[in-house]
């Protein structure tokens, strides 16, 4: 048997390796959101939150390319994700960090839904695989909301609570990289 017959042969269920393909899309397109987020911060000098978001853009780009080469590895066809429209142009960077934790809990649910998928297929190795992203979900989230509880704690009225909103974005950005278990 060649090497292409033996990739085709897998144990991957269809439904769950097309519910990875557009997992691949998603992550992609977290990646490219946050660039966005970022770049916007720095346009508009929340330098803390914009390195915040750029390491998060990668960190999603590395999420997608986990998910691609787990694909591949099982025999499946990793398909590159097609480029969405991203938004450029936010109100305030309270905003920006709102669009963040909709765009973490829509990655939850998508996890979730590939999770349930794997168990009732009986694909209990990349049910497996899937448990890393699970755990992760519940960080980015809980980050956001973090994130977004310094908005109201500190207060965004004035250029110095903005000021301080940015630095403590900044703070738990470290505390994130500092966290062995956040790693991508």
């Amino acid at each position: 048997m060649g090497i292409a017959k033996k990739r085709l042969q897998t144990a991957l269920d269809g439904n769950v390796e097309k519910m990875l393909n557009q997992q691949v899309q998603l992550e992609d397109q977290s990646s490219q959101f946050y660039l966005s987020f970022a770049s916007w911060c720095e346009r508009e000098g929340y330098v803390k939150s914009a390195e915040f978001l750029y390491d998060h853009a990668e960190e999603e780009r590395q999420h997608m390319l986990k998910f691609f080469k787990y694909i591949n590895a099982v025999g499946g066809h990793a398909l590159a994700a097609e480029i969405t429209t991203v938004p450029h142009e936010f109100e305030s960077l309270r905003q920006i960090f709102e669009m963040v934790l909709e765009h973490e809990v829509k990655v939850t649910k998508a996890i979730n839904e590939i999770v349930d998928c794997c168990f009732q297929a009986k694909d209990f190795s990349t049910f497996q695989f899937l448990q890393w992203f699970v755990a992760e979900q519940r960080e980015e989230e809980e980050t956001a909301r973090t994130i977004l509880d310094a908005f109201d704690l500190i207060g965004e009225d004035s250029p110095q609570g903005l000021w301080l909103i940015d630095q403590e974005i900044g703070r738990i950005g470290q505390q994130t990289e500092e966290d062995p278990s956040a790693e991508a």
